[in-house]
């Protein structure tokens, strides 16, 4: 299963293009922009706790048969926050300390 490519992020809606080297992923991929992972979220995932993670850029050319950006395409679907950005300051603030293989 190819990774959703998810095309904004979710904390100040930034367009994320497929081949973005700013786009970070978390282990359930949601998606922010590095400035955000960086200034906002401090490295802590405000839906599920964990960190983040370049978002890996799926080849534009087809190598492999079946297996390119224009077979598997990247999603369409926006996402944004499920928290409000004060609930995710609290949030972020509780658990930033704690190492990420301990939280």
């Amino acid at each position: 299963m190819a990774l959703e490519l998810r095309p904004n992020c979710e904390y100040c809606d930034r367009d994320l293009l497929p081949a973005s080297i700013i786009a970070r992923i978390c282990t359930y991929e949601c998606t922010f922009c590095a400035d955000c992972v960086d200034n906002h979220l401090q490295n802590v995932c405000p839906n599920c706790g964990g960190g983040f993670v370049p978002r890996p850029i799926r080849p534009a050319t087809e190598w492999r048969p079946g297996v390119s950006l224009e077979k598997r395409p990247a999603s369409k679907k926006r996402h944004s926050l499920s928290y409000s950005k004060d609930e995710i300051g609290v949030f972020v603030t509780r658990i930033k300390g704690i190492e990420l293989q301990d939280r």
